[in-house]
């Protein structure tokens, strides 16, 4: 047995419910936290799509009242934290509610630590710089993909820098996520893809973290397992909520593990985009696994070789190769499978911009946990590979 089996380790995860309708529940749970008046942050295709209704609904059978706020936009903004955190105040509001993919409840996390720490949003980047904990938070995820819900994490976008920052603190994991599929069914095919290759990514890269453990390996490879089954089914049959759900529960898993276990490249590369071009992060982040991979591979073998063979079997090939070869195979495959075909030069990055990107990647949080030690010339050249 290795010394790291058996060191302590701690581990963080809010209370959860998963299951067809669980949105219907915030009501009761927000009478159970004793809260008067809550702030609802959300996006306008979430109201369009009526599921605030549904939640603002229970909340009015409970008697309580709540104020909307739908300015956030994907990748949130460093002022639309602000924004929503004086309409807070000017509310009288005393919890959170948060309906939608990661950039609402990123955001919804952000308006919690300022009217909870009175400072601005980006004086909190990095690891336990939250001192107060914010007010009580609710999550109804709407996307299979970002694990927010379950996680100490928060990603803003620094708009001064162009830069997207980690905020990673036990304070901000949500009191309660309601983890509900039926949401999921207005889903886009395209948004089902890019937050389903997110959820891989974040267990893919839990697991070969330098900050695994025997319990995020158990959460990150069940995950990976869920979504090789379920994501492209789910990606053609929409309306399933079977398959929704299970691709609802990988997402959960996905966030347990990387929650505890952290990150690594992909992510650090993919926030750099994100906050620099302002892409789609799991677009990004599904662009950039392969070659990631690729890099770490004989940093770990035996655990990427393990991913390759959840995700594909060799023998199912034909024509049986290295483990390396068969696991960037497999990446590409269900990536393709889904629909994700462009490269990074699609969506508008040019080779003039690499330098730049690379230097904003190496300083992200998450590339300490990444299993290679890289230079700012390696990030460069993986972001080439993927132009």
């Amino acid at each position: 047995m290795t010394r790291a089996s058996v060191e302590l380790r701690k581990f963080v995860a809010p209370e959860f419910i998963i299951g067809a309708d669980a949105r219907l529940l915030t009501g009761r749970y927000a009478k159970n936290f004793g809260v008067g008046h809550v702030l609802m942050v959300t996006g306008p295709n979430i109201i369009s799509a009526g599921w605030v209704k549904d939640v603002t609904g229970s909340l009015d059978a409970e008697g309580i009242g709540h104020t909307l706020f739908s300015g956030v936009s994907p990748n949130p903004r460093d002022f639309e934290v602000t924004k929503g955190a004086a309409l807070y105040e000017e509310s009288g509001c005393d919890a959170i509610v948060a309906v939608g993919g990661g950039s609402p409840i990123d955001c919804a996390k952000g308006i919690g630590i300022v009217v909870s720490n009175k400072k601005n949003i980006l004086t909190f980047e990095g690891v336990d710089n939250v001192a107060i904990p914010p007010p009580p938070m609710i999550c109804i995820p709407t996307t299979a993909g970002t694990g927010a819900d379950v996680s100490q994490f928060a990603i803003i976008n620094d708009t001064g820098r162009r830069v997207k920052i980690a905020i990673i603190s036990k304070m901000i994991v949500p009191d309660i996520a309601l983890v509900d599929p039926v949401p999921l069914t207005t889903l886009s095919p395209e948004l089902t893809a890019h937050t389903g290759m997110d959820a891989i990514t974040h267990s893919v890269e839990a697991y070969v973290s330098n900050a695994s453990s025997p319990v995020t390996d158990l959460h990150a490879l069940e995950s990976i397992r869920l979504m090789k089954e379920h994501l492209v089914a789910a990606y053609q049959d929409p309306a399933s909520i079977e398959e929704r759900y299970h691709t609802m529960l990988g997402s959960l898993l996905a966030g347990l593990a990387f929650s505890n276990a952290s990150l690594g490249a992909v992510h650090a590369m993919a926030h750099s985009l994100g906050g620099y071009s302002d892409l789609p992060h799991g677009e990004c982040n599904a662009l950039l696994l392969e070659h990631v991979a690729e890099f770490n591979f004989d940093a770990c073998p035996d655990r990427y070789a393990a991913i390759g063979a959840m995700l594909q079997p060799s023998h199912a090939r034909g024509k049986p190769q290295g483990a390396k070869e068969d696991l960037v195979h497999a990446l590409r495959s269900l990536r393709e499978s889904l629909g994700v075909t462009d490269r990074l030069s699609d969506l508008g990055v040019m080779k003039k911009d690499l330098p730049e990107l690379a230097g904003k990647a190496i300083r992200d949080p998450c590339l300490a946990t990444n299993p290679k030690k890289m230079t700012v010339l390696d990030i460069e050249r993986i972001y080439e590979r993927a132009l």
